[in-house]
């Protein structure tokens, strides 16, 4: 007889309240239920990656009948045939009662991935469907943007600068999520903080607005000299009529006998300016603000290859900028010999994007400033 399988089994119900719980206590995060499902998604779909086991036991099952269908058939095919299994035939039944869940003609898939897909969708639509105001919708849309997540599957190794603290990993994972950063509280620069926090994220006083662009500036400029193409910040001579400089240029062409000039910036997704639009598409603010530089910069591009490399605090960025970052990870591998360097570069970006949010909600308490307390 083929061995049943514990798919229906209430105990994979209680490990996952078991692994709730977990993740509420090692990220100091109280999860809904709707937010537990979000974090119960892939990385790459808005989740943490966390997947609950009662959702794969299914798909599981169901990939390692069809994966070993021939040798069980040999096997037991005297007996009976995996598609004449009535255990089988009930658990295909159930999985095919998802929406969007259909069989190739030809045969059982084998790859898990192909019986996880149609759970994962719904559950994906269910949380979609739960986002019921502007801010939920961008902070769901923001958290599904390419790279967005990155963060979440960097190494933390502390001399490579990707090592986030608990404090950091908190808010991370509050600010993806939609969960409340602390009580609300009045920031140093007289206004008042709800308990989101998303006040710290633009306000014009926090000391590290300046600190995270110069280390932005920072990473693009040390990847470009990775990736072999030497490059300087703040260059002379490019002087906009404002006085100011863009943030670097390449110092031998980048493309078509063209040296590249680039500016970052960083907006926030959440603001009350922009959520809006962020909850329109992801990536939507990002664009805009990439638009702006353009216009601000357009008296050089006739010169020079002008990048604007707009990010925003819940993690998309422009499309020009993701177009670039993944050629330059493609140069840098060339010099290196490593195919993993774009990602290790995206990495880095998102790190640093989520580093700064939390040193951004921390400086909007009194104490902070303070060397008494």
């Amino acid at each position: 007889m083929r061995c049943s399988p514990s798919v229906d089994n209430p105990a994979l119900v209680d490990f996952d309240k078991l692994l709730r719980c977990a993740v509420s206590h090692l990220t100091n995060c109280d999860l809904t239920d709707e937010q537990w499902s979000q974090a119960s998604l892939p990385i790459k779909m808005g989740g943490l990656g966390v997947r609950q086991v009662f959702s794969l036991a299914l798909p599981a099952y169901l990939a390692a009948a069809a994966n070993t269908a021939l040798l069980q058939n040999t096997i037991l095919g005297a007996v009976t045939s995996l598609e004449e299994d009535p255990v089988f035939a009930a658990y295909l039944s159930k999985w095919q009662s998802i929406p969007g869940a259909a069989l190739p003609p030809d045969s059982l898939p084998s790859k898990q991935s192909f019986w996880d897909t149609p759970g994962i969708t719904q559950t994906k639509q269910l949380v979609e469907q739960s986002k019921c105001d502007a801010h939920q919708r961008a902070q769901f849309l923001a958290a599904t943007a390419p790279h967005s997540g990155d963060w979440l599957l960097a190494l933390p190794i502390t001399s490579c600068g990707l090592r986030l603290d608990d404090e950091t990993i908190r808010v991370a994972v509050a600010l993806r999520l939609g969960l409340n950063l602390g009580a609300p509280h009045t920031c140093r620069c007289g206004a008042m903080v709800d308990a989101r926090g998303l006040h710290g994220l633009v306000c014009k006083q926090a000391p590290s607005r300046i600190a995270r662009h110069q280390h932005l500036n920072d990473l693009v400029t040390r990847a470009l000299v990775s990736a072999g193409v030497p490059a300087t910040k703040e260059p002379v001579g490019l002087i906009r009529r404002d006085g100011k400089r863009p943030d670097g240029m390449t110092q031998i062409p980048w493309r078509s006998g063209k040296l590249l000039v680039w500016d970052v910036t960083v907006v926030s997704t959440l603001a009350d300016s922009y959520v809006a639009t962020a909850a329109r598409g992801r990536g939507e603010v990002a664009e805009q603000a990439a638009v702006r530089k353009c216009n601000k910069y357009a008296d050089i591009s006739s010169t020079y290859t002008f990048l604007p490399i707009a990010l925003e605090t819940l993690g998309p960025m422009n499309d020009l900028a993701y177009r670039f970052l993944e050629e330059l990870g493609r140069r840098i591998s060339d010099v290196t010999g490593d195919s993993r360097e774009g990602s290790f570069l995206f990495q880095r970006l998102s790190v640093t994007i989520q580093r700064f949010n939390a040193a951004l909600f921390r400086e909007t308490f009194a104490w902070h400033d303070d060397p008494d307390l």
